[in-house]
């Protein structure tokens, strides 16, 4: 007995999240059919020049966005930024420097800060912990 092996499609929301790409700027025929996952890895290893221009110059969907800015999403929606942006609005948003984005990285840096040193205790406790079973 020969076992089938289905195809695995997704929606194609979830292959541009996968892609990081913003969905409404996909041509329609992307937007409109499912993406199998061979599809998907097609595209992420030979990208049509409509992927790369995306890629390269946007619209970018918020997460893109606030990785470039190096914020969080919350960050963004703090700051006022709800829509995805361009490649050149995020620069001209680097340039100026509003004080909601000098802030948002602050703060961006405290919870990076934090998230590694209870990185940090967590492994030194499992290090103790391991330590006091072997005696």
């Amino acid at each position: 007995m020969t076992s089938r092996q289905n195809t695995q499609t997704m929606k194609p929301a979830t292959a541009a999240k996968k892609l990081g790409v913003y969905l409404e700027a996909t041509p329609p025929e992307f937007q409109e059919g499912v993406v199998s996952r061979s599809e998907l890895d097609a595209l992420q290893s030979d990208p049509p020049e409509w992927l790369v221009e995306l890629r390269r110059n946007g619209p970018h969907p918020r997460p893109v966005v606030a990785a470039k800015l190096g914020v969080s999403i919350s960050g963004l929606a703090r700051g006022g930024i709800t829509e995805p942006l361009t490649t050149e609005q995020i620069d001209a948003l680097k340039k100026e420097l509003p004080e909601w984005l000098s802030q948002e990285r602050a703060t961006q840096a405290e919870v990076r800060k934090e998230g590694a040193r209870i990185k940090e205790k967590n492994r030194a406790k499992q290090q103790a912990e391991r330590g006091g079973r072997d005696r």
